[in-house]
C-alpha cells in the first residue's frame, strides 16, 4: 500500500473542478423564485382562467366572453364605436400590451377618483355598452369585464404594484379568482362619482417601465407583469 501524499498544486485541481461543477449543477436547476427572466424582461407575476369556465350556463358564458375580449379589442384599436363587430375577429387569439412609465396610471375606464385626478389613465377605449356593441345575457349589457379586471388586479397585486379596487365583487362569485381579487366594474354617462368608485387602478410606482401583457390563446385568458 503506498502512502504517497497528493501535492498541494493537484489537490487545488480537484477541488477547482468541483466547484465548477457545482456551479454547472445549480445553473441547470429548476428556478423556483417568483421572478422569471425572458427576453430581456424579469416576470414579476403571470396570472390566467379559461374563457369557456366564466359562467355555467352555456349561453351566459359565451356573452361573457364575448365582451371581455371586446373590451379588448376596444385597447388594440380593432374596432371603433358605431361600427359592425366582426366577432370572428374578435375572438382570435392574440397578445397586447400596456406599458406603463414611472408614475402613470392605469385604470379600467376613464372616470376616477379624486386621488388620481393629476394623472392621465391608460385606459382600454370602451364603456361596456350597447352603443358599442357590448351585449346581455338578460341580466347586464357588458357582463364580463368585471372578470377581465379582477384578472389584471389579481396580476398586479401578485406583482406587488400600487393595485386599487374600491369596489369587491362581492355579490357574484367569478369563477377561478379568489374573491378578494374580485373588481366591480361600472360605467354610466353622467354618474362619474359612483363609475369612479366601481374602476381598477393600477400605479406604477416602482421607479421603472412596468408592462401588462395581455394574450389569448384561443380558451386561456393570461395577464403577466414585467419590468
Amino acid at each position: 500500500m503506498s502512502n504517497k501524499k497528493e501535492s498541494p498544486i493537484k489537490l487545488r485541481q480537484i477541488a477547482g473542478i468541483f466547484c465548477i461543477g457545482i456551479l454547472f449543477l445549480f445553473a441547470y436547476l429548476p428556478f423556483s423564485s417568483s421572478r422569471e427572466i425572458h427576453a430581456q424582461n424579469v416576470y414579476l407575476s403571470r396570472k390566467s382562467f379559461s374563457l369557456s369556465k366564466r359562467y355555467s350556463n352555456p349561453y351566459v358564458n359565451d356573452v361573457m366572453k364575448k365582451n371581455i375580449l371586446l373590451s379588448l379589442a376596444y385597447k388594440r384599436g380593432l374596432v371603433h364605436k358605431g361600427e359592425s363587430i366582426d366577432w370572428n375577429l374578435v375572438e382570435k387569439p392574440f397578445e397586447t400590451t400596456i406599458y406603463l412609465s414611472p408614475g402613470s396610471l392605469f385604470s379600467f375606464h376613464e372616470d376616477i377618483m379624486d386621488k388620481y385626478k393629476t394623472l392621465t389613465p391608460y385606459t382600454l377605449n370602451s364603456h361596456f355598452n350597447s352603443s358599442e356593441g357590448f351585449i346581455s345575457d338578460g341580466y347586464l349589457v357588458g357582463d364580463g369585464v368585471c372578470h377581465l379586471a379582477s384578472l389584471i388586479y389579481w396580476a398586479a397585486k401578485d406583482a406587488g404594484l400600487e393595485a386599487e379596487a374600491p369596489t369587491n365583487h362581492d355579490f357574484a362569485r367569478i369563477e377561478e379568482i379568489e374573491k378578494e381579487y374580485g373588481v366591480a366594474i361600472y360605467y354610466t354617462p353622467g354618474n362619474s362619482h359612483n363609475n369612479s368608485l366601481q374602476n381598477l387602478y393600477i400605479k406604477n410606482s416602482k421607479g421603472r417601465n412596468i408592462q401588462i401583457l395581455i394574450s389569448f390563446n384561443g380558451d386561456k385568458l393570461s395577464v403577466a407583469i414585467t419590468e
